[in-house]
């Protein structure tokens, strides 16, 4: 039985509030100022409505990647637009380390955390190793 790989979304924010942490797993979220947004940003340099995170499934394996784009997803940009490793984009798909600017002292890394899933089933019937006392012998000098 092959051993898929695990994946873990995470999303460390960095604003005015302090440095939060967000576990992706769902298809979409928002990402602005506006207190609707799934994931709320608290500086007065950001739009209320900056980003969108959409989920893109592999269809070979069944992971996925996030893809960051500019503004909602009707076409409205954000006013300052994205920094992404430095680069002003409309829309990226992250990598691990990937990181976000929004506004000045707000920012976001992304990190595309995996391993190895560990199965656990029980070991083969027929895979015992028996030891009897006489084949453990006295230590030699």
């Amino acid at each position: 039985m092959p051993s898929q790989a695990q994946q873990n979304h995470l999303l460390i924010i960095e604003d005015d509030k302090g440095r939060r942490e967000y576990i992706l797993d769902g298809p979409t979220y928002s990402i602005g100022r506006d207190p609707k947004c799934d994931i709320r940003l608290v500086s007065q340099f950001v739009s209320r409505r900056h980003a969108t995170l959409v989920q893109l499934t592999n269809d070979d394996d069944g992971t996925y990647a996030y893809r960051i784009v500019d503004g909602n997803l009707k076409g409205k940009n954000s006013a300052n637009g994205l920094l992404v490793n430095g680069r002003k984009l409309q829309a990226h798909t992250l990598k691990n380390e990937d990181e976000v600017v929004f506004g000045p002292q707000v920012r976001a890394v992304y990190y595309l955390l995996k391993r190895d899933a560990i199965l656990t089933v029980p070991p083969d019937e027929f895979d015992i190793t028996l030891i009897s006392p006489n084949m453990v012998g006295e230590p030699e000098d």
